[in-house]
């Protein structure tokens, strides 16, 4: 993908004036990292919103913030739950030289003999991957291609994935990613997912970032 660069301003605007900020189609955020203080940003609105419909949690872009580059991965993404534009983003800035661990979207490609021959069902039990890589190589999704799964039980560990040798998968080798089950054995595997705790994937590495927006929730 190509370079992605955000131009940005410092912000001193706090609490229920970001309201006055958003009016103005600008978009408030933060820079915040290992080796960053927390930096209360804003960013055109319009301009950002377009660009963020292309990134995923693993890429990699450059916040310009008056004339210095801070090289940053998207970290959270608020919206308006009515609107669904953009009304927050925090960013996690990263040293380029310094590997990271993040996680990385799965991308199922290609076809299963077991799900197009024998009416196999296709059970996705990842969606994600923790990976560790310096910045630069950290991809933006991690293709699996599903057409060895020739028959009904045949699976993909993470051990079996294949990746770049840039790249380390952190997840434990012997998790299952996927694996093709008769259609009432994936009913029960659905059910046993819907009753598991749900968990928000995070980087590893990240410092605490200071609760700006307290003061115009009050």
């Amino acid at each position: 993908m190509e370079k992605v660069v955000l131009q940005a301003e410092k912000r001193n605007v706090v609490g229920k004036q970001v309201k006055a900020l958003r009016r103005e189609g600008k978009l408030p955020g933060v820079i915040y990292g290992r080796h960053v203080e927390p930096i209360a940003i804003s960013l055109e609105a319009h301009s950002t919103g377009l660009a963020m419909t292309k990134l995923t949690s693993s890429s990699l872009v450059t916040i310009n913030l008056d004339g210095k580059e801070y090289p940053a991965l998207v970290r959270d993404r608020q919206r308006d739950y009515i609107k669904g534009n953009l009304t927050h983003v925090d960013f996690l800035a990263v040293d380029l030289n310094e590997k990271i661990r993040a996680f990385v979207g799965v991308h199922y490609v290609g076809v299963s003999g077991a799900v197009k021959d024998y009416n196999g069902v296709l059970v996705h039990n990842l969606e994600q991957l923790e990976v560790e890589c310096l910045p630069t190589d950290l991809p933006e999704r991690i293709e699996i291609d599903i057409s060895v799964l020739a028959k009904i039980g045949d699976g993909i560990r993470v051990h079996d994935v294949k990746i770049s040798d840039k790249v380390r998968i952190v997840t434990d080798g012997d998790e299952m990613v996927a694996v093709v089950t008769l259609a009432k054995e994936e009913d029960a595997a659905a059910g046993a997912v819907a009753g598991a705790e749900p968990t928000a994937p995070e980087l590893s590495v990240e410092r605490g970032k200071k609760e700006e927006e307290g003061a115009e929730k009050k």
